[in-house]
């Protein structure tokens, strides 16, 4: 198959025109087309590709990225490198970049059906759907292209690049736009979407509670001035509704009927070379938490036979360190349809709320709202919550940021990026080092930009380059403690 420039743009996601769908999603715009609109790209058409595969690649970066940084799990045996060891090379971010900013051309083509439509729900449904996938990239990258982003159709094929404050700022404003554009008494009519099955209530929930996350998210910077606009949020429920339960949480349901099936092609690719972290399982027995055997299989001692109860390995670990067990693993069943796939939890606003009132920013009680996290978090995954879990010296409220920060790294478990990003704003949880960890045993906070981008967006890459202080993956984002 033969490309030209713009094609090659478009795809890197320098400068994005018109996609066309992989064969996955071209039957998502069977099953979500309006027979009355069949010869018109309506919001609907685009809807459920959007919400499925940038749901299905966060879960899959999650497993291939986020666990190895944030020491939930890494390859096994690992004889050198890798990101456990604190290993990113310039291509590591090159699937997010790509893949981020080709379903975010299509959410631009969605907003403007929509307009055109005059339909406020799918605008509003639009403009959600947008500072969900460019948060997650500017969070990856630090400045990015936004503004001139996605316009390749205009003819703008080398885009400027914004500051995060900016992007920041302009999303903020657009969520709070779409929270008053939503009018729950007008239908959803253009097709059956897939994550909230047309409840436009539900929608609403989710900018706002997508919302507090971004606000959260700025809130070392003070000339984001965020605090107040958090408590008027949480203290105006009739004009802010969010996530109250899990049911309201944005979760999608893959049923593994086609299109909507697993990202793991084959299931026993989560697990071949792989192992549990250390860190992640020794928290987990210290709960005693009923979380384990729904994530973990049981380790078995030097005999491959014996089970010897649920332990892992140091993340880091030096190549030449034998262990004579064979550590825990995930399980298969986690990416199995039916599965789920995490965009945004309950248990993750009950946690903003536990921070906010530990720091002192609101009135509540922040203990209630960290049990309260803790619960839904387990009960998310299938999990119930045992009589005595908060009698646990482990477990029970102690008052401080660390714990609840704990915590909600396993609420935030398989959820794209968020636990490395909640670790770089708050510093928690305090990850264990090894002498094997590279980068002077630094966690990473960003990715480098793709080589594309400087081949073919030299000039603005350049630009940017020299205003954040170099294109390395100790440069930390404008928002970062």
């Amino acid at each position: 198959m033969m490309f030209n420039i713009k094609n090659i743009l478009v795809t890197m996601g320098v400068a994005l025109g018109a996609l066309s769908f992989t064969a996955c999603t071209s039957d998502f715009d069977e099953i979500n087309t309006d027979p009355n609109r069949i010869d018109q790209i309506s919001p609907g058409t685009l809807l459920n590709p959007i919400i499925y595969e940038m749901a299905s690649f966060g879960t899959a970066r999650s497993e291939a990225f986020t666990f190895d940084i944030m020491q939930v799990a890494l390859p096994f045996p690992s004889a050198a490198g890798g990101y456990h060891r604190y290993d990113l090379t310039p291509a590591s971010g090159n699937s997010t970049w790509k893949t981020y900013y080709r379903w975010l051309n299509n959410v631009r083509e969605m907003r403007d059906a929509a307009i055109t439509a005059e339909d406020p729900n799918y605008q509003a449904i639009a403009m959600t759907l947008n500072a969900w996938g460019f948060s997650i990239l500017t969070d990856c990258f630090g400045d990015i292209p936004m503004t001139e982003a996605v316009r390749g159709s205009e003819g703008i094929f080398y885009p400027a690049f914004d500051t995060q404050q900016d992007i920041y700022t302009a999303l903020l404003t657009d969520l709070d736009s779409a929270n008053s554009l939503y009018d729950v008494s007008r239908s959803m009519v253009f097709g059956n979407e897939i994550l909230y099955g047309n409840d436009v209530d539900s929608w609403k929930r989710f900018t706002n509670s997508l919302r507090l996350r971004l606000l959260l998210r700025v809130s070392n910077r003070s000339e984001m001035n965020v605090y107040p606009e958090l408590v008027k949020m949480l203290e105006d429920p009739e004009t802010y509704p969010i996530f109250t339960s899990n049911e309201d949480a944005a979760i999608l349901s893959i049923t593994g009927e086609t299109p909507n099936v697993s990202p793991w092609g084959r299931p026993q690719d989560l697990t071949t070379g792989r192992a549990t972290s250390e860190f992640f399982i020794e928290n987990l027995n210290n709960f005693n938490d009923p979380r384990l055997p729904i994530f973990c299989s049981e380790a078995r001692a030097a005999d491959g036979q014996t089970k010897i109860g649920y332990k892992g390995i140091p993340s880091g670990y030096d190549a030449s360190e034998n262990f004579d067990f064979t550590p825990s693993n995930m399980l298969q069943a986690l990416v199995i349809a039916p599965m789920i796939s995490v965009v945004m939890s309950y248990a993750e606003v009950e946690f903003i709320k536990a921070e906010l009132i530990q720091q002192g920013i609101m009135s509540g009680d922040a203990q209630a709202h960290y049990q309260a996290g803790v619960q839904a978090a387990i009960e998310q995954w299938g999990g119930e919550l045992p009589d005595g879990y908060f009698e646990n010296e482990y477990t029970a409220y102690d008052g401080t940021l660390e714990q609840i920060m704990l915590q909600k790294y396993y609420a935030l478990f398989f959820n794209d990026f968020q636990q490395w990003f909640e670790y770089r704003r708050t510093g928690y949880p305090v990850l264990p080092k090894t002498d094997a960890m590279l980068n002077n045993q630094q966690v990473p906070v960003r990715y480098m930009y793709p080589d594309i981008v400087q081949i073919s967006n030299g000039d603005n890459y350049n630009k940017v380059v020299q205003e954040m202080g170099g294109d390395d993956i100790n440069i930390k984002c404008w928002w970062e403690k």
